[in-house]
Parts: C-alpha cells; sequence; structure tokens
C-alpha cells in the first residue's frame, strides 16, 4: 500500500510533463537520535507534487526486524535494506514525535533531470527492484540518493566541507567519525572497536564522509553538480537543536575504560597476591579468559564467515581468540598443568607484542582495550610462573 502513492504520482507525471508542472525534489537529513541505528542521522529524497498530488518520501532506510534470521544475516554481512516510497507527512511526523532536527534541501536541477531522477526513483521503488544489500559506510540510506541525484544529472557531486573536518583534529576516517557520533555510547563503539578491523581505518575523502547523514546536511550546503549549485533554498523542517535526541553522556563511572582499569587493577592486585601465596587464583582465570575466548569465536564468524568488508584484518585476533578458552578447561586439571603454563607463555608474550608494536599497525584501538590486554598479560605471567601444582582450594 505505501508504494500505491508512488505509482498514482508516476501516472500523473506522465499525463502533465510541462516545465511548469514539474515536482519539486528535495534532500531531506535527519540528525542523530537516541537508538543505536539512529547515532550518524538519516536521510530520504523527497519529491513534491505541489497541486498534483502528495509529496511522498523515499526513504532508503527500511528494512525488516521480522524477516527470517535477521540479526544473523546482519551479523554475516547480509544486510538487505529496502526502498520505500510513502506520503512525507508520515516521514516528517516521526521526527517531530522523536524530537530530532529535519533539514530539507530543495535541489536545484532542470527539467530533464527532474522527470529524469523521479522515474528513476519510481523504477527503484518496484517490488522486484526496492531491495538492496546494504553496507554501513558505503551504501546506506545517504549515499543511495546521492548516486541517484547524479544518475539523473549525469555528473558527480562535488561536496563541500563536512564539519568533523573542522570540529575535529583527528584524521578523517570512518572509525573517527563513528566515535565522534558515538561520544554519549561508549559501549556501543566498543563493540565496534572489537567487531571492525583496520579497514574503517584508512583516510577518506569528503565524499566517503558523506555516509553519516549528519554530515552530509552541512556538506549538501555548498556542494555543486553540472558547474552549478546542487541546492537552491535549504529549510528547517524541525527546528530543534541537533543533538536534541541524543541520551546524556555515559557516567564516567560506568565507562568501558573504567571497568577495563578494574579488572586490570583486580588481576595485578591477585597477581601479586598468588606470587606471594604460591597459588593462582583459578576463577579469576576461569572467568577472564573465558570471556576473552567467547569474544574471540565471535572475531572468528566476522573475520572467516561474514562477508563484511571492515572485519578482516583485526589485529586484536592476537588477544581475543578462541584459544582463551583453553584457560577454563585446563585450570582446573592439575595433570595440564605444564601445558597450561606453556600455552600462556606462548599467549602473554603475543600479546604483550601486540601491546608494543599497536602503535605501528594500521589499525585504531580503542583505548580501554590496553588495560584489558594488560590484565591478560599479568594473569598469564601468573598462571605460567606459579607453580602449577598449587592452587586455591575453592
Amino acid at each position: 500500500m505505501k508504494r500505491l502513492p508512488a505509482i498514482i504520482a508516476l501516472l500523473i507525471l506522465c499525463v502533465l510533463p510541462t516545465a511548469a508542472q514539474l515536482p519539486r525534489i528535495f534532500f531531506v537529513n535527519a540528525y542523530p537520535g537516541n537508538e543505536i541505528y539512529q547515532l550518524e542521522g538519516h536521510s530520504a529524497l523527497v519529491v513534491d507534487f505541489g497541486h498534483r498530488g502528495e509529496a511522498l518520501a523515499f526513504n532508503y532506510g527500511v528494512f525488516d526486524f521480522n524477516s527470517p534470521n535477521f540479526v544473523y544475516r546482519f551479523v554475516k554481512g547480509e544486510t538487505d535494506y529496502m526502498l520505500a516510497a510513502y506520503p512525507f507527512r508520515y516521514f516528517i511526523d516521526e521526527y517531530r514525535q522523536e524530537g530530532r532536527r529535519l533539514v530539507a534541501h530543495e535541489l536545484d536541477l532542470d527539467s530533464v533531470q527532474t522527470m529524469r531522477l523521479v522515474k528513476l526513483l519510481m523504477e527503484n521503488v518496484r517490488p522486484e527492484n526496492c531491495t538492496y544489500r546494504y553496507n554501513y559506510v558505503k551504501d546506506n540510506c545517504a549515499t543511495r540518493p546521492l548516486r541517484a541525484v547524479e544518475m539523473a544529472a549525469g555528473d558527480s557531486i562535488i561536496l563541500g566541507p563536512a564539519p568533523f573536518e573542522a570540529q575535529s583534529l583527528h584524521l578523517p576516517t570512518f572509525r573517527n567519525i563513528m566515535r565522534h557520533y558515538h561520544a554519549n555510547y561508549p559501549w556501543y563503539q566498543f563493540g565496534i572497536d572489537i567487531a571492525l578491523g583496520s579497514g574503517i581505518d584508512s583516510a577518506i575523502n569528503r565524499r566517503d564522509m558523506a555516509f553519516a547523514p549528519a554530515e552530509l546536511d552541512a556538506m549538501l550546503q555548498a556542494a555543486t553538480i553540472n558547474g552549478h549549485r546542487l541546492v537552491k533554498e535549504k529549510k528547517v523542517l524541525v527546528d530543534v537543536p541537533s543533538d536534541a535526541a541524543i541520551e546524556s553522556p555515559t557516567p564516567w563511572y560506568l565507562s568501558p575504560m573504567t571497568v577495563a582499569c578494574l579488572v586490570f587493577i583486580a588481576a595485578v592486585v591477585l597477581c601479586i597476591r598468588d606470587f606471594r601465596r604460591h597459588r593462582v587464583t583459578r576463577w579469576f582465570d576461569a572467568t577472564l579468559f573465558g570471556i576473552y575466548g567467547f569474544a574471540g569465536l565471535l572475531l572468528t564468524f566476522l573475520i572467516f564467515v561474514s562477508v563484511h568488508e571492515a572485519t578482516s584484518p583485526n589485529w586484536l585476533y592476537i588477544w581475543l581468540n578462541p584459544l582463551c578458552l583453553l584457560v577454563p578447561i585446563l585450570i582446573y586439571n592439575k595433570k595440564s598443568a605444564n601445558f597450561l603454563r606453556v600455552y600462556q607463555c606462548i599467549y602473554g608474550g603475543a600479546v604483550l607484542l601486540l601491546l608494543i608494536v599497536w602503535p605501528l599497525t594500521p589499525q585504531s584501538a580503542n583505548a580501554a582495550f590496553f588495560p584489558l590486554m594488560g590484565a591478560a598479560i599479568v594473569r598469564a605471567a601468573s598462571d605460567a610462573f606459579i607453580k602449577p601444582k598449587q592452587y586455591i582450594k575453592r
């Protein structure tokens, strides 16, 4: 039913093709919301048919969470999104209710380009064409509309300066832009920094930065195409601060860095106690390396099974790998003590080397990783150098 207005609009365009009756096309950008999938904002194209019909939003960010195995396929990289067309009043009402800033840029296209773009959208919204393989940074709700405009105009869009360029001292990379918009959601960024490898740490150009609709919104103002300004007029449809819908920052005492430091301190304190008592605190090591091992299983899936481009290579695999699960299995078996000592010598040495050479790797690390790596090294040393036959009896 959502596609019915689009079909009617196409029929109207076929009947009334004169320049005076041309629709107006807007590139609409929504600023970040408080849901995980809203943190960089959202984009859509809007076609306003004036007195001939209702304005339609063409939204490339529609997905069906209830589709079979959605979560598994999303993690694997088989992220199928859809283009949907529906009355713009529903689109704008959603952002009013969420309290998110919404800005529309009217595109300055001639009659041929306008008709070409509308027909392209109508063709893409057909059931057999509407589904596409979504990519978080290279093919999403912002980059798809940009490409549609370029196809209609027959030229590339030259974007203006991005806010990130002026606001941040960091190199423009996909990861750094994510960190900018995820600042109030450190655990979400912590997970991204584990899951995604060095593929999102290369320097990117302005066009790549357009993956974030909140960046793209400012970049459109000075954008040009075919030698002239792309945007005819800017309109603020929902006038609230750009960060109005974002949650308050996570308290420092609940941040990944605080938790990581506490884990490291606990590892050091227990290590000192263990060496003095010549006993290994098995429950702590079983828990710590068990968590690292399960994280390693996730990385194994992302690196070797997932089709996501940015999950491999991932240097964290030296630290977080499934072999860590050997520790909770072997640490309670005295017959395996010598094998465990050898394993922990190799593992602890490998993580120590990784920690030393990390600045030379092409991958950017979450700051909380370093105390957690330190905890792994400290506890590996405890398991490797304390007499393996003596344990705490619990």
